[in-house]
């Protein structure tokens, strides 16, 4: 019989590949010349020698490997095969991992990889981790009742994030779908929450929407007294109503003045992988105003890549909160306008105060064609009409400002 002192200092000659010590019953400790110690039950099922692994030396004591002897041996007594139940084991906690909320949540993430945007692709897995994982990740996918996962999103609303409750409910609608897909589990249990979160009531970008004030906006525009790039980066907010991303990345190599055009790459787009890669360019014409703000930024910024470089690193764009920082110092508050505005603006005041066609408007806002058919067949991009709506959307802008001028110098 052995003594814990035996085993501690068990060793193995070199010129030997192990060295076993024997306890009793089958059990032994196997010495290897590395001085690895591990312990094993020798038996015989079919009157041949079999072995189970009962764990190493010290991290399983002597007493502890003799109770897993024991174990085995009643097992063995009651006509099983204790190896294979080890695999069965071994197998079925594999198989209890694969199945939880968890596992199947970054396995179906990991499917959609090629076919998500990389930014959706980091929004989900990261809210998924943030705010779901913790409650629900150990949870087999099955087990998971309505109830669960409720309480799971109503505790992400108490805190004021009452649209990412409802996001999170879809993205775990998604891993139950799967689930189902996948033999994990046999309904989506997300469905049945449909009206049980607290309303998300969606607010509109601030925008300035009435004529008078877009001629305030842009008069009080042009007297911002702050960095020259962002005055240039506020002016063409108005005159292009592009995306503020588009707008802030916006490289020289996009841009020919000569032809008052901007290429937007499909790759910068809002839009699908699918739709980055195989898509069309996005282009904006550009009213004589736009081109006269490039010219004047060039000799600032056209020695690099970006035309709104940022203040620390020219290799990088300016911050996303820029052009929303100047809009506060000019007195707008998060209410009242906001960078994305620009876009409402243009598309409020152009509907209503002139006669330039919705279908040019939305072409220049790059908004997908609705439908069943989309831009599979649709690919009109009104480029004639648009270069005439972006000279008279920049002339009725300069209209409105010198109208705004005008009353300030009367009321003065």
């Amino acid at each position: 019989m052995l003594t814990d002192k035996d085993c501690r200092n068990a060793t193995c000659p070199p010129e030997l590949k192990r060295r076993r010590l024997t306890d009793g019953a089958g059990l032994y400790l196997e010495v290897a010349p590395g001085g690895s110690r591990r312990w094993f039950w020798k038996f015989y099922p079919d009157g041949k020698e079999s072995r189970l692994a009962l764990g190493s030396y010290p991290n399983v004591s002597l007493k502890s490997a003799r109770s897993a002897r024991d174990e085995a041996r009643r097992s063995r007594a009651a006509g099983g095969d204790p190896v294979k139940l080890r695999k069965a084991e071994r197998i079925a906690k594999v198989t209890s991992r694969e199945t939880t909320f968890e596992a199947v949540a970054r396995e179906f993430h990991a499917s959609k990889l090629a076919s998500w945007s990389e930014n959706h692709a980091a929004q989900w897995l990261r809210c998924t981790e943030k705010d779901l994982f913790p409650w629900l990740g150990a949870l087999p996918l099955a087990e998971i009742t309505a109830p669960v996962l409720l309480g799971a999103l109503r505790r992400v609303q108490r805190r004021g994030a009452i649209r990412t409750g409802h996001d999170l409910r879809e993205f775990a609608g998604q891993v139950f779908r799967y689930g189902i897909a996948t033999g994990r589990c046999d309904r989506n249990v997300a469905a049945d929450l449909r009206g049980a979160l607290e309303a998300f009531v969606e607010k509109h970008a601030a925008a300035v929407l009435e004529p008078a004030e877009a001629g305030e906006l842009m008069r009080n525009i042009l007297a911002y007294n702050g960095q020259p790039t962002t005055r240039a980066a506020l002016v063409l907010s108005a005159l292009t109503f592009q995306r503020p991303g588009n707008i802030r990345t916006m490289e020289w190599n996009e841009i020919n003045l000569d032809a008052a055009l901007w290429t937007i790459p499909a790759e910068k787009m809002k839009r699908s992988v699918h739709g980055k890669m195989n898509g069309r360019p996005h282009l904006v014409p550009l009213a004589q105003q736009a081109v006269e703000i490039l010219r004047e930024l060039q000799p600032l910024t056209g020695r690099g890549a970006l035309v709104f470089p940022g203040l620390h690193s020219r290799e990088r764009p300016m911050s996303e909160n820029t052009v929303n920082l100047a809009l506060r110092r000019m007195g707008y508050t998060d209410q009242e306008m906001c960078a994305h505005g620009f876009r409402a603006m243009a598309r409020t005041i152009l509907v209503e105060r002139t006669n330039v066609p919705p279908d040019a408007i939305e072409a220049q806002l790059a908004h997908g064609k609705s439908g069943p058919l989309g831009t599979a067949y649709d690919r009109a991009e009104f480029m004639e009409q648009r270069r005439s709506m972006m000279q008279t959307w920049a002339d009725y802008l300069d209209q409105l400002r010198r109208q705004a001028d005008g009353m300030d110098r009367a009321a003065a």
